[in-house]
């Protein structure tokens, strides 16, 4: 893994986490508990700072980075950010699950219990409300987020990349 200080700041990492050999780290970076980082993984906090919760899940691939002085990245707890997703100067509040392949611009909130569908765009400044799933480019809400969804979907995945981790410790 490759863990960096940058402009004086370095990353600081939770209890019980995994980081794959070959995952980035760099900058301002905070994460929680029980977070896993997965292959080729780049987590940059060198130009704004990007704080993440307990139990998040960074697939391989995905990037999650902010722009300078402007957006930094907030991600709450129970988040699982799908496989070369790309998550960029926003703000994911809890248990939500980002799809693979999708993009969330800058200045994007994507309130709490919310799925953001594979390969969907989030273009800048979009509002994504509680409890909404949002597909498409550029990604429209297509409809509320269901009990079966939120534990079948978005509960299963953030426990899932728990136990996974739990393998390569």
């Amino acid at each position: 893994m490759i863990l960096r200080s940058v402009r004086g700041k370095s990353p600081e990492i939770g209890e019980d986490c995994f980081i794959a050999e070959n995952a980035t780290i760099v900058g301002e970076v905070s994460m929680g508990d029980q977070c896993s980082i997965w292959y080729n993984a780049v987590i940059r906090g060198d130009v704004h700072f990007i704080k993440m919760g307990n139990k998040v899940n960074v697939q391989d691939g995905a990037v999650i980075h902010c722009t300078y002085q402007k957006s930094p990245t907030t991600i709450g707890n129970n988040v699982s950010i799908g496989h070369n997703a790309l998550v960029h100067g926003c703000t994911v509040k809890d248990n939500v699950l980002i799809g693979m392949g999708s993009i969330i611009m800058d200045d994007c909130i994507v309130e709490s219990n919310s799925i953001i569908a594979a390969g969907a765009v989030l273009t800048q400044g979009t509002h994504v409300e509680a409890g909404s799933i949002y597909a498409g480019m550029p990604a429209k809400k297509i409809k509320d987020v269901s009990p079966e969804l939120s534990s079948g979907e978005i509960d299963r995945i953030a426990d899932a990349y728990v136990m996974y981790s739990s393998w390569f410790k």
